[in-house]
């Protein structure tokens, strides 16, 4: 997999509708304290049976308390919002500026290989953009492929 991003594009604001959850990326390199896959467990129990083949399903990361470092929060949710369930919020995907990372394989390991990518290009020297820590997004467009788009300054 190539560490470039495939394309830079443009977000227009859009509301999605799930769950959240608060982490940091330390508390995720640890299987005792990651948050993340509980947070996909319990999306996949709530809203499981209301997927379908043309659901937008999105993992969202915003509310950045700094950088790689700290805090944000952690939304997996879908595009079609259903008041019908209970315990869900709203997030907006904000309009700006991102960089898209793709990857196609067995999920959920495409999408940390992806993230991985995503780190090392934005450690690069010469990487071309700046992270904002403004709203990133995975946008899974299969059961076997993700898009990863990082919003820029």
């Amino acid at each position: 997999m190539d560490n470039k991003p495939s394309k830079l594009s443009r977000t227009e604001k859009t509301v999605l509708t799930g769950l959240k959850i608060r982490t940091y990326n330390a508390n995720e390199m640890n299987t005792d304290t990651a948050k993340i896959p509980s947070l996909w467990q319990q999306f996949a129990q709530q809203y499981g049976q209301n997927l379908t083949v043309t659901s937008q399903v999105y993992g969202v990361y915003t509310n950045y308390e700094s950088d790689v470092t700290g805090e944000f929060d952690v939304y997996a949710c879908m595009a079609q919002p259903n008041t019908t369930l209970d315990h869900t919020v709203n997030v907006t995907l904000n309009t700006g500026n991102y960089v898209v990372f793709s990857g196609k394989g067995e999920m959920p390991q495409t999408v940390i290989d992806v993230w991985g990518q995503v780190w090392q290009y934005f450690c690069n020297e010469d990487c071309q953009h700046v992270r904002a820590y403004d709203t990133d997004y995975e946008f899974y467009k299969s059961i076997d492929e993700v898009d990863v788009v990082i919003s820029v300054k």
